[in-house]
């Protein structure tokens, strides 16, 4: 994470952004009145999505379940039939 007071945020804040949104990573903006965070909007919703996955019990079970089920006992993606 890209830690920069607002000063400079203000002077690079085209490039900051450019580079946060090309690579992903976060800058904490600090002020004197407490920090801020920028994410690209690519991490923005992949934070959102995986909130919501969360929230749902029954899919979060189901994918813990997945993560520990022998690789042998699985179906090939080649042979699923959507």
């Amino acid at each position: 994470m890209t830690n920069i007071n607002i000063t400079n945020f203000r002077k690079d804040i085209y490039e900051l952004l450019d580079q946060t949104i090309k690579y992903n990573e976060p800058i904490n903006i600090s002020t004197k009145n407490g920090n801020a965070v920028v994410l690209s909007e690519e991490d923005y919703n992949n934070l959102m999505e995986t909130l919501y996955i969360s929230s749902m019990p029954k899919l979060k079970e189901d994918i813990i379940k997945g993560l520990n089920e022998d690789i042998k006992d699985c179906v090939k993606e080649d042979e699923v039939k959507w």
